[in-house]
């Protein structure tokens, strides 16, 4: 089973989005276990304080180490094999590619901070691995923490209900996604594309193959292999290319 404790302030946030959706089955089917750890729990003065202004000044408050890190040990008692995570804007980019690891990792503690950040000691101590999840700045790291879950979680057998679905998601083979329809058969003057009425299964994947090549050399060209595609691929990419009058120089 796939552990996660998320160290947050907000422990309610967490809570809606582990009984909710996928992750809301996987939690209750005991695929995930996936639990919360409120700092203020770990105070001892009357106002459960948790932040402090900073040294040198500035504004904003800086959450305190003695919560965080007690919050933290606890946790590590729970479980022996604990890898503690920081979610901050400076950390290490999460991406697609990232997730099976991450699947592998008996418990995760996610650490969500707060107002300006954390005392940099919890991160030079207790912390083992600072990620990001994009450049840009959130108000805590609730949302990157139930991103990161959520990532996870629909790659885990039994998660979805066609396991091709993780399988052909974007960034599963470091492209983007193809193009989705459904019915009706034409909409507002639009109509499928042939090809994906036509039941000829081969003809349908090459299809898909050149949509997800395409996408990703318009959108995204930075996905694509530094080393060079297929010849194959290459034939794909130039024949979707030219269906709209581009090619691969222009």
């Amino acid at each position: 089973m796939n552990r996660y404790t998320v160290i947050t302030l907000f422990p309610e946030l967490l809570h809606a989005f582990r009984d909710t959706g996928i992750v809301g089955r996987c939690h209750s089917r005991g695929l995930v276990d996936i639990q919360t750890s409120n700092p203020r729990a770990f105070t001892s003065d009357r106002r459960a304080t948790v932040d402090d202004t900073a040294y040198g000044g500035g504004p904003g408050m800086v959450m305190m180490a003695a919560p965080l890190r007690a919050a933290i040990d606890e946790a590590r008692a729970r479980h022996a094999d604990t890898t503690v995570v920081y979610l901050s804007p400076q950390g290490r980019p999460f991406r697609q590619a990232d997730v099976p690891r991450f699947a592998r990792l008996p418990h995760v503690v996610l650490l969500a901070g707060r107002y300006e950040g954390i005392d940099e000691r919890v991160v030079a101590r207790d912390v083992d691995e600072e990620w990001s999840v994009g450049d840009v700045v959130l108000s805590g790291g609730e949302v990157p923490a139930m991103l990161i879950i959520d990532a996870i979680v629909r790659t885990l057998p039994g998660a979805l209900g066609d396991e091709r679905s993780a399988q052909q998601d974007s960034f599963s083979d470091g492209l983007l996604d193809h193009p989705h329809y459904t019915r009706p058969e034409v909409l507002d003057g639009q109509a499928v594309p042939p090809v994906l009425l036509s039941g000829h299964h081969a003809a349908i994947e090459a299809w898909r193959r050149a949509q997800r090549l395409g996408r990703t050399w318009l959108r995204r060209p930075d996905l694509l292999p530094a080393e060079g595609l297929s010849p194959a691929d290459r034939r794909a990419l130039e024949a979707f290319l030219v269906a709209r009058g581009e090619s691969p120089g222009d």
